[in-house]
């Protein structure tokens, strides 16, 4: 008992020690953390996020402001987000089939509604299967590390996109990096892989950064001729390019070539969440066996599923959404090339408006919105040091006249920061 009452007065005494400790610590932590976000903000690279107070759309509300707002850097190409029949479905399966599974997938969250949407995507996309994820952000982190083995190789573009960087590095194949879009590096790069057992080479359909397009056409013949898979990223091309919507191998007629497709659901498809997979079934199979993110990851919400389902709905009945956005696209980057800007990217609905300086970046971006414009300024990390940018997005859901009031509204900043004459 006396060693017992010894001990326990010893211990009373260490709590106000390793409080202390424990204190002193965080304080450390904190002053690291602080003096980080001190570097970002002297850089002109801080990112404060604007509160919207309406659904997603061309026209919204942000920050408590009264007046309406135009929005051009939102991913909703195509205007679904707020379209009602997809609203209405959205509720639908909610009523139906309740809010969440609260398991993932092989334990009991596969509903009905799951099923009946992959087979949609796979019928979308003219292949064999799909499997569904949260994100698109798990897909490229489950697609990589399921299918290859130390045996293999894959070789990526420069510029992917972090998700498809961060899925490969999750894999334990032979990695390869090409110059961005550089057929040249790629060749030599696959005539180094041919000791591999399976060869697959990783592109973003569309960079999302730059706007511009992977060759496909030249890739897939590059493929053929070293026998290697192809596998593309089409977040920033499903729903509007290509004739019917289809995606970048639809708009280069290289969709019997293209191996592999992982795209989203939280863009032109709705733009809640979600992402997929769609290729041959046996590697779907294999996917729902051995992904992780599939396996561990909750079930996709109802909700977003039904959502999903009828956006894909409306493009296979039409193609006449997507179709509409080649004219806007062309009306904004015209306009401003002419009032002298540098438009970077191809004919792609993203439209970088090149201005190299952070903070100008920045500084133009709150200046657009005391226009009405909402447009965000992209730095380092998103873009390379000197690359930075403002992104304009252009959806089907615009008029004309929300271009124009746009290109008026830049002109009109650019002349102020002396951008353009």
């Amino acid at each position: 008992v006396w060693l017992i009452n010894r001990w326990a007065a010893w211990e009373l005494l260490q709590c106000p020690l390793r409080a202390g400790r424990a204190q002193s610590t965080l304080a450390h932590l904190r002053g690291i953390l602080e003096e980080e976000l001190e570097k970002i903000k002297e850089a002109g690279t801080w990112k404060s996020e604007r509160i919207i107070t309406s659904k997603q759309g061309p026209h919204i509300k942000v920050d408590g402001r009264n007046t309406g707002i135009l929005n051009f850097c939102a991913n909703n190409y195509l205007g679904l987000s707020s379209h009602p029949e997809v609203i209405r479905a959205g509720h639908d399966a909610l009523e139906e089939f309740g809010a969440g599974l609260s398991s993932v997938r092989f334990i009991c969250g596969t509903q009905t509604i799951h099923k009946k949407l992959e087979a949609q995507i796979a019928r979308f996309h003219n292949r064999e299967d799909a499997i569904l994820y949260i994100s698109c952000f798990d897909a490229n982190a489950g697609i990589f590390e399921g299918l290859l083995t130390p045996e293999d190789a894959v070789l990526s573009d420069e510029l992917n996109h972090a998700s498809i960087i961060d899925g490969i590095r999750l894999c334990k194949a032979n990695k390869y990096r090409y110059k961005h879009m550089d057929l040249e590096d790629l060749e030599n790069k696959l005539k180094e892989a041919q000791k591999h057992r399976l060869r697959l080479i990783a592109t973003d359909g569309v960079f999302s950064m730059d706007g511009d397009i992977a060759p496909l056409r030249e890739i897939c013949a590059l493929a053929k001729r070293y026998n290697a898979l192809v596998f593309i990223d089409e977040c920033h091309a499903t729903g509007f390019m290509g004739p019917n919507g289809r995606g970048t191998d639809e708009l280069l007629g290289v969709m019997d070539q293209v191996a592999i497709v992982n795209s989203t659901l939280g863009k032109a498809l709705g733009g809640a969440a979600g992402g997929y997979t769609t290729g041959p079934k046996p590697l779907i199979d294999l996917l729902r066996q051995r992904s992780r993110p599939y396996l561990f990851s909750n079930t996709l919400p109802p909700a977003v599923v039904g959502s999903a389902s009828k956006a894909l709905d409306l493009l296979m009945e039409s193609n006449a959404i997507a179709k509409s956005m080649t004219a806007k696209t062309a009306r904004f980057r015209t306009k401003m090339t002419n009032a002298g800007y540098t438009i970077g990217g191809m004919d792609h609905p993203i439209c970088p408006v090149m201005l190299g300086d952070a903070r100008l970046a920045s500084q133009m971006a709150d200046d657009m919105l005391e226009r009405g414009i909402y447009v965000i300024g992209f730095s380092f990390p998103v873009v390379p040091k000197g690359k930075a940018r403002i992104r304009v997005q252009v959806s089907a859901a615009h008029s004309n006249e929300d271009i124009d009031r746009c290109v008026e509204a830049f002109t009109e900043v650019g002349r102020t920061h002396g951008v353009v004459p």
